[in-house]
């Protein structure tokens, strides 16, 4: 499948909430949000979106964007990671990072993979859900 196909299929998020937030909630989700949408706290949240993804390398091959070279260098990950919007193929599914968002999104993972990314996030203090 292509980049393009897979932004179609079925998404789940690692976020740092454990579910989404309804729209009548009477917390205060959107000053939350800014507070951790700060340089350093966003940093950190990042830092565990690229941790959840190396140790996801030692399971299964990774392809960035559409590149045909498997299993990058793990520096490389992380800085790409860091800089840009990258597209990260796994097995047949997608995973969508952004420099600047707080969750990931993992597109058509299948239930073994969904299953190692639950485990992963949880150690990383994230949690996977479908919005």
């Amino acid at each position: 499948m292509t980049i393009e196909e897979l932004l179609e299929m079925p998404c789940y998020v690692a976020d740092f909430l454990p579910r989404q937030v309804p729209a009548d909630s009477a917390g205060q989700y959107f000053a939350v949000e800014r507070y951790y949408l700060e340089k350093e706290r966003m940093a950190a949240i990042k830092q565990r979106h690229i941790d959840l993804v190396l140790k996801l390398n030692c399971y299964y091959n990774l392809y960035l964007d559409e590149e045909a070279e498997k299993n990058p260098a793990p520096e490389r990950i992380a800085r790409e990671m860091n800089e840009r919007h990258l597209c990260i193929r796994v097995a047949d599914a997608l995973i969508l990072s952004e420099p600047d968002e707080p969750c990931l999104s993992i597109f058509h993972p299948d239930e073994a993979l969904l299953s190692l990314l639950r485990l992963l996030a949880a150690g990383e203090g994230l949690y996977v859900w479908q919005p």
